[in-house]
């Protein structure tokens, strides 16, 4: 199995490190971003990587961006290692399948969450108030229940171990403008839509997933990753049952794992057992090979 990549050094100026993705300057216009095989959970990263996730991870967003081009436009620029610059050529062992060249953009801060079930934060407000996100929603509704129609609810864009926190969507105007407000809800819930009509066609439910937007030339265009088991609930449809939790082919795995063990959320963060790491990699494996329909990444 190939080494886990969790941190970067390359021959051209680093200018950003997320909890997963390293940025690295091209020119004044292009950004090469790269997607390490790190995991975070509860906005900590875990000192354990999970092996090839970065590859599944970018090589998804890949898949997905080209099938939903027509409804929004995306920041790539090359995405074939064979066109990178020379000078980054020799570190194709590490950047190879998990880079892509980018467009530069002014990022949105705001996390374009979408539901179409009621789970996670979303389930526990629910349950206190019968709202998410401040809109209000039927009574009486289960675990896991489908929602009448698809919601948008967005959250703020934190920065690295700073809880991202669900706001209102006239909150969200208030940051970002009325406009540009209306543009990217308008634009998250037709790529959900279009993405988990496609999804149930290959057997899984996308319960609840996020979009990140920056502008460039004017245009308001997708970023960073769309659709992945980082940032999407996925659930298989033969098994689902609304009621209960569903088995996800995402994380949420990690998370029941360190929830089990009685970690507090806060520094120092464990080490997951080589099980639950072989666990994960096999999850983020099979969502790549249903969605894509491809035997390998």
């Amino acid at each position: 199995m190939m080494k886990a990549i969790t941190d970067i050094v390359l021959p051209i100026p680093k200018i950003y490190s997320g909890k997963i993705r390293e940025l690295f300057e091209i020119d004044e216009n292009r950004i090469l971003i790269v997607t390490t095989d790190r995991i975070s959970a509860f906005d900590c990263v875990l000192p354990t990587p999970i092996g090839e996730k970065g590859i599944i991870l970018n090589q998804l967003s890949l898949f997905w961006f080209e099938k939903l081009k027509d409804i929004c436009s995306n920041h790539l620029d090359i995405v074939d290692f064979g066109l990178f610059p020379q000078n980054l050529k020799s570190f194709r062992s590490i950047l190879e399948g998990r880079s892509v060249i980018a467009r530069k953009t002014r990022k949105i801060l705001i996390e374009c969450v979408v539901r179409g079930y009621l789970a996670g934060s979303g389930w526990k407000e629910y349950q206190s108030n019968g709202t998410i996100c401040g809109i209000k929603l039927p009574g009486g509704l289960k675990e896991s229940e489908k929602l009448p129609e698809p919601i948008f609810t967005p959250a703020t864009k934190e920065e690295k171990g700073i809880h991202d926190q669900n706001i209102s969507f006239e909150q969200m105007k208030a940051i970002v403008g009325e406009k540009i407000a209306e543009h990217i809800r308008y634009v998250s819930l037709e790529l959900y839509k279009s993405a988990s009509q496609y999804a149930e066609g290959r057997g899984i439910i996308i319960a609840d997933t996020k979009f990140e937007f920056g502008i460039t030339d004017g245009e308001i265009i997708l970023i960073d990753e769309i659709l992945t088991p980082d940032s999407s609930r996925f659930w298989d449809k033969s098994t689902y049952v609304c009621g209960k939790s569903q088995d996800s082919y995402d994380k949420q795995y990690v998370r029941n794992y360190l929830e089990s063990i009685g970690w507090n959320k806060e520094p120092p963060v464990p080490e997951l057992p080589v099980d639950v790491v072989e666990k994960t990699r096999e999850k983020y494996r099979r969502i790549y090979n249903i969605l894509t329909g491809r035997s390998s990444i």
